[in-house]
This record gives C-alpha cells, sequence and structure tokens, in this order.
C-alpha cells in the first residue's frame, strides 16, 4: 500500500498545482514533472509485467495452444460483422493510443472494431532458421528471447515497442538493412483473415500476390495473425567503428561507400548539422578486446546520441565493442533524442544515476496524457519523418531537409530494395541501395509550416523516386499518394478478395487530407 499512498499523494499535490497554474501552462511549460512522476513509474510496471507474461507464456508453451482458439475468435467476429450487414469497414481494436506512431487513429471510433489478442512468440525453429509471432510481439520481446538462445533477427528495427504487425503492415530498417532489406524483407510467410473470415498463409510461392501485397497496407487486405520471419546465429558483441567526418559531400561520399561494403554488417550515420556527422560501421563478433568494453544500454551511461557526438567534438576515430542487444536498442533509452524535449535534463548524469532505470517513458502513455493542446502543438512546431530516397540522391535529400526543416541530428539508415512486386520497389529492374533519412526534433526554420514543409519534402521524394514512411503525418493527395507507391497489385488484391467493402484504402487511413 506505501507506494501506492506515496503516488495517490503526489497526484493530490500535482492537481492542486496544476489548478494554481493552469492546465494549459502545465501541459506546455511543465509537462516533464507529470512525465517523471507518473509516467516514468508506470512505464516500469508495464514493462516488467510484459516481461513476465511473455517469458512465463513461453516457458509454459501455452501461446501454440492458444493462438488458433484466438484466430478462430477473430474469424468469429469478422463473420459476424458480415452477417450483420458489413455496414462499417472493420479495423483493429487495439487502442490508437497504443501504437508507436504519433498519429491519432480517429477511425477507431467509426469503424467496426476487431479484438485481436495476440502478443506472442509461438514458435523458434533453428533447423528452418525461422521463428514464427503473432502480430503484436515486439522487438524487446524478441531481442530477449533469441538473443539469449544464440539467435537474432537479421534486421532488427531500434525501438522496443515496436510490434511484428507494424512493421509487417507498415515498415521496419535498421542498420543491417544495407544486407538484408527493409523489415519485409525477411519475412518467409504470413497468416492473414481475410475479408470473407477465411484464415490464409501466403508465401512467395504460395499466394505468392497477397504476400508481396502486404507489406506497407496497413491493415487494408486483411487481420494479419501470424507472421514467420528469418533468424541468424548472433554474436556476442558488435565491434563498433567511430568516423568523425566533415563537409556535406565527404559525409555523403563515405556513407555510400560503407554502405554498399558488404563486410560492414552494420552501417549508420548521425547528421549533428549539414557539413557534420559521425558514420558508424559495425560487425559482430564473439571476442572484445577488455579495455574498448562499452555497455552503452546500462541506464547510467549517456544517451548515444551524445555519446556518438562526443567523437566528433574531440574530432577522433575510435573502436568499441558493445553487448549485442544493447547495440540494437542504442537508442531507445532517449527515444532517437526525442526524450531531451520531453525532460531536458535526462542526460545529466546524477538524473541518469538516480532515475534513468525508469526510462524511457512509454510513447503509447505519452500519447495517451498529451491532451490535444500538446497535440497541436507538435504538430504544428514538431517534425518526425522518415523518408526513403535512392542513395544517389543523398546528397540533394540532406540540402533539401536542411533548407525546408533545418532538425538535426538526422538519421541516416542505408538499406537494399529488392526489385520486387507491391507497393515499394526500385523504380528500374534492378536492385537499388537506399537511405532512410530519419527527422525529428523541432524544426529551425523560420518559415516552416507544418502542412506546407512537409509537402515540398514529399514533393522532392517523390521526383527522386522514393518514399515517406506511413507511420508519420502525410499531406499528400490521392493521386500524389499513388504516384509515390505503386498500387497495381494492392488495389487487384482489393477487389479480389472483396474489401474494398471490409477495409478503407490505406491513403484513406494514413493521409491528413483523407482522415476525419
Amino acid at each position: 500500500m506505501g507506494p501506492l499512498l506515496y503516488l495517490g499523494g503526489l497526484l493530490v499535490l500535482f492537481l492542486l498545482w496544476i489548478k494554481v497554474k493552469g492546465l494549459d501552462y502545465v501541459i506546455i511549460h511543465q509537462r516533464w514533472i507529470f512525465v517523471c512522476l507518473f509516467l516514468l513509474p508506470l512505464s516500469v510496471v508495464f514493462d516488467v509485467y510484459y516481461y513476465l507474461r511473455a517469458w512465463i507464456i513461453f516457458k509454459m508453451c501455452s501461446a501454440p495452444k492458444q493462438h488458433d482458439q484466438r484466430v478462430k475468435d477473430i474469424q468469429r467476429q469478422v463473420r459476424e460483422w458480415r452477417k450483420q450487414g458489413g455496414k462499417t469497414y472493420m479495423c483493429t481494436g487495439r487502442p490508437g493510443w497504443l501504437t508507436v506512431s504519433l498519429r491519432v487513429g480517429k477511425y477507431k471510433k467509426t469503424h467496426k472494431n476487431i479484438m485481436i489478442n495476440l502478443m506472442d512468440i509461438l514458435e523458434v525453429d533453428t533447423q528452418r532458421q525461422v521463428v514464427r509471432v503473432e502480430p503484436l510481439a515486439n522487438m524487446g520481446q524478441l531481442t530477449a528471447l533469441l538473443n539469449s538462445i544464440g539467435w537474432t533477427l537479421p534486421v532488427l528495427p531500434e525501438l522496443d515497442d515496436l510490434t511484428v504487425g507494424g512493421l509487417v503492415m507498415g515498415t521496419g530498417i535498421e542498420s543491417s538493412s544495407h544486407i538484408y532489406g527493409l523489415f519485409q524483407h525477411i519475412c518467409v510467410a504470413y497468416e492473414l483473415v481475410l475479408a470473407d473470415g477465411s484464415l490464409v498463409r501466403c508465401t512467395e510461392k504460395e499466394n505468392a500476390d497477397l504476400f508481396y501485397a502486404v507489406p506497407w497496407s496497413c491493415g487494408t487486405l486483411g487481420f494479419l495473425v501470424a507472421a514467420e520471419i528469418r533468424i541468424i546465429p548472433a554474436r556476442a558483441w558488435v565491434k563498433l567503428r567511430y568516423e568523425p567526418v566533415r563537409g556535406l559531400e565527404a559525409i555523403c561520399k563515405k556513407f555510400a561507400d560503407e554502405s554498399a561494403n558488404k563486410e560492414n554488417q552494420f552501417v549508420e550515420g548521425l547528421q549533428y548539422s549539414l557539413d557534420e556527422a559521425v558514420i558508424m560501421t559495425g560487425t559482430m563478433t564473439d571476442y572484445a578486446e577488455p579495455d574498448k568494453i562499452n555497455r552503452i544500454g546500462h541506464y547510467y551511461k549517456p544517451w548515444f546520441f551524445k555519446h556518438v557526438e562526443s567523437f566528433l567534438k574531440e574530432d577522433r576515430v575510435a573502436v568499441e565493442y558493445i553487448p549485442l542487444r544493447h547495440y540494437y536498442h542504442r537508442h531507445t533509452r532517449s527515444i532517437f533524442w526525442e526524450l531531451q524535449d520531453i525532460i531536458p535534463f535526462g542526460n545529466n548524469a546524477v538524473f541518469r544515476y538516480l532515475f534513468g532505470w525508469m526510462v524511457p517513458p512509454k510513447i503509447s502513455l505519452l500519447k495517451l496524457t498529451q491532451g490535444e493542446t500538446i497535440r497541436k502543438l507538435y504538430e504544428q512546431h514538431h517534425v518526425v519523418q522518415d523518408m526513403l530516397v535512392p542513395m544517389k540522391n543523398i546528397q540533394r535529400a540532406i540540402s533539401c531537409f536542411h533548407d525546408d526543416i533545418k532538425v538535426y541530428p538526422l538519421w541516416l539508415c542505408p538499406f537494399i530494395l529488392p526489385s520486387q512486386p507491391g507497393m515499394v520497389h526500385p523504380k528500374g529492374d534492378e536492385d537499388e541501395l537506399y537511405v532512410d533519412i530519419g527527422a525529428y526534433g523541432e524544426p529551425h526554420v523560420k518559415h516552416f509550416e507544418a502542412r506546407a514543409s512537409t509537402r515540398q519534402l514529399e514533393k522532392f521524394v517523390r521526383d527522386v523516386h522514393g518514399f515517406q514512411m506511413l507511420y508519420a503525418d502525410v499531406y499528400m493527395e490521392r493521386e500524389e499518394f499513388w504516384e509515390m507507391f505503386d498500387g497495381t497489385l494492392y488495389h487487384k488484391l482489393r477487389k479480389e478478395l472483396n474489401c474494398e467493402d471490409a477495409f478503407p484504402e490505406v491513403y484513406d487511413k494514413i493521409c491528413k487530407a483523407a482522415r476525419h
């Protein structure tokens, strides 16, 4: 009872203080107080609960037994929807605030919510080298289990709470993507409940059209209920080399050269200004030089992007050995660099040692408690975008980001884009090297206006045959959207599978111009 009484007392004091200061003032200027006193402890409780739940269920092998019944329940809900006339579109019943995307999906209030409780790892098959998982299993779960038994995913997107379903139906990328492609390209099978309530499995050879159409479709072709994903042997450490580079042309050349070098298992760039960046290259290894070990995942360690910046300030090349799981989630504690806008003193050594073990707050809880005031402020004065452009256009792209929004650091992550059917593929018939440019933070250009500035970026990306990640705010008109993405296979399957009356078109789910 002690901790509950303590939190209750703090809540009463906080509410009284809000009454004196005014709600808007607190939300805008003192949000860190609420985050530190309430969201951080609550985030710890969530993490402990989900970790223990996942561990117990996997050890008891109960997930596979329950999976079939849960899928049948989803089929039952879909068939009931059809019997009742199918008057509205369907969507998953997962609340919008639980997603990592900052976008609020208002369609949840008007569509038929299908409850999907599928959040477990079903099987690790080391002979076939695949892991079979439910859609709400997340990256934190997968690394905790797979790394403990000597395996890993070839592409393991950064944040712990990113789910398999979100990465399949949307997209995912990591610093190994220059070898393996996007998250969708390491998936070997999907299982979906379709608009008629049937359950289908699709692979490159079985229901191949559906297999290639599912990625980027945002749940508008069916409900994902399981996925099989490739796994590869893991090593204990990542040998990571940090190299500061100055001058935009030199940065782009160095980054492109390292991305084309397949001896590098990991390639990443953090760009701190138009002319300053640190390029990182890494390989997995079972041996580490003791005096160069850096366990960056420990709560008291400096935030990773600040640690990287120190090499730029000191103008020195360095090599470190980082535990594999620490490397995978190197940006998680600071949510890349977004946490500095929420807890400005979060990287202070005193704060890290005393409270760093509770960091980061859950993005879902931040969304749930942000209120309309904060949401509008973020929309108008904050950028969260990932634009995927051909590597040959990287210099023009960075200059465009600088002119239109001027947000630093920029995240640079290379990936190979295979020439395959689906919504996203190179312009030609050959695989092509691309780069993800991630901009997260407050713009520093006087002319910034959310809609106009984002539309300028979107136009540039369309012109170079690039793609915008759909978790972010999208301002394109419908014609512009289908100019950026190839809808040929997608629309064909929408008709064949009777999706047009069951699910909204992907554009209507994600674009600002279409959402209500």
